[in-house]
């Protein structure tokens, strides 16, 4: 199975009762909201499906006639977003582009300023709570970061990498969950939430016109919910081939691109602009296995550790503390107790050390 697709394909619970909670600070029963998404056959604490969580926030929205779900001080009309959308085509490239979406926001919103910012041959979508020493809602972060970023993916159409996120809080329970949605690389407790790229594509051209915005904006929120996916780029291409045999029958670099009918060079240029390296890949993939793995409790580590491809345990130990910052015997015992209380997640995500905009 495609673990990657699958969580890309749903949400955490986490996410549910966050919108659902949006509609109860409005007074709002939530009981015919979860009726009416198709939640009520989904088991408590299970993963639920994108086309779902869609359908919750479409009805959200329209039940308090709020687009940002009373996240803000001065409500978002329905029909704000498209007039944002529609703003956002009169910039001839995405920084343009992006800039004119953030203006958008910013004659909205009270409490929140959206800004693109610069540094070196890095940018960033800025998220800031105004005033700056109110705190920034949780939810109001991972909703702006996510629509924003799947704005500019679909402005351009093609995924933007996002090469690390911030974000203005702790870690919360369900942060591992931000490794699918925005990067692998996630820094907390910053002053304000930020999602990182290559500066470079802020040149790219707008490839969307008003006619294609209605089928975009037809389908919100929910194709801002799965990161901009090219069914035939390099690097699904390249997870599909390895997912399906295990580590230790993976072929070379070389070997996979021949199976891939291209050259090295061409799959390792394809694979640096879609920001996913192979190495990353392999990352990816035997991550999800160990920690599915842990998180059972039946597989000695050392026979997890041939299984996965490593030369001996301590290699495993090692990679495995930079995936996830824990020793896999810690995120094992994390993982029981939590399986057993139902509390929390088994482990946080890393923290790394400073990085662009610290």
């Amino acid at each position: 199975m495609d673990l990657i697709l699958q969580e890309k394909n749903s949400v955490a619970p986490y996410f549910v009762e966050a919108a659902l909670g949006c509609a109860a600070a409005k007074g709002l029963d939530a009981g015919p909201l979860r009726r009416k998404a198709g939640l009520d056959g989904i088991p408590d604490g299970a993963r639920v499906p994108v086309a779902t969580y869609g359908t919750l926030l479409r009805l959200v929205a329209q039940v308090t006639d709020d687009e940002f779900f009373g996240l803000d001080s001065r409500r978002m009309k329905i029909g704000t977003f498209s007039v944002i959308c529609l703003l956002a085509l009169g910039g001839r490239d995405l920084g343009r582009a992006l800039d004119l979406a953030c203006r958008g926001y910013n004659s909205v919103f009270d409490g929140i300023r959206v800004g693109i910012r610069r540094q070196g041959r890095l940018a960033c979508l800025e998220i800031r709570a105004t005033p700056p020493q109110l705190p920034l809602a949780l939810f109001a972060q991972e909703t702006l970061m996510t629509y924003l970023h799947g704005l500019a993916c679909w402005l351009v159409r093609r995924r933007i990498p996002i090469a690390a996120a911030d974000f203005a809080h702790p870690p919360p329970p369900h942060a591992e969950e931000y490794r699918v949605l925005y990067s692998s690389t996630l820094r907390f407790g910053q002053d304000a939430a930020r999602l990182w790229f290559d500066a470079a594509l802020l040149a790219l051209p707008v490839a969307q016109d008003a006619r294609s915005a209605v089928t975009f904006l037809n389908r919100a929120p929910e194709n801002f919910l799965v990161r901009y996916r090219n069914p035939d780029s390099y690097a699904r291409r390249v997870t599909q081939l390895l997912d399906r045999q295990p580590p230790t029958a993976w072929p070379d670099f070389d070997t996979v691109a021949r199976r891939l009918r291209c050259s090295p060079a061409t799959l390792r240029r394809g694979l640096r602009q879609e920001g996913r390296p192979f190495q990353t890949i392999k990352d990816e993939l035997r991550r999800r296995v160990a920690e599915a793995s842990l998180a059972a409790g039946t597989e000695p580590i050392p026979e997890l550790a041939a299984r996965l491809g490593f030369a001996e345990p301590s290699a495993f130990h090692r990679a495995f503390r930079k995936w996830t910052d824990m020793a896999p015997g810690a995120f094992r015992a994390a993982s029981g107790k939590y399986l057993k209380s139902a509390s929390g997640p088994p482990a946080s995500p890393r923290s790394p050390g400073p990085g662009p905009g610290g």
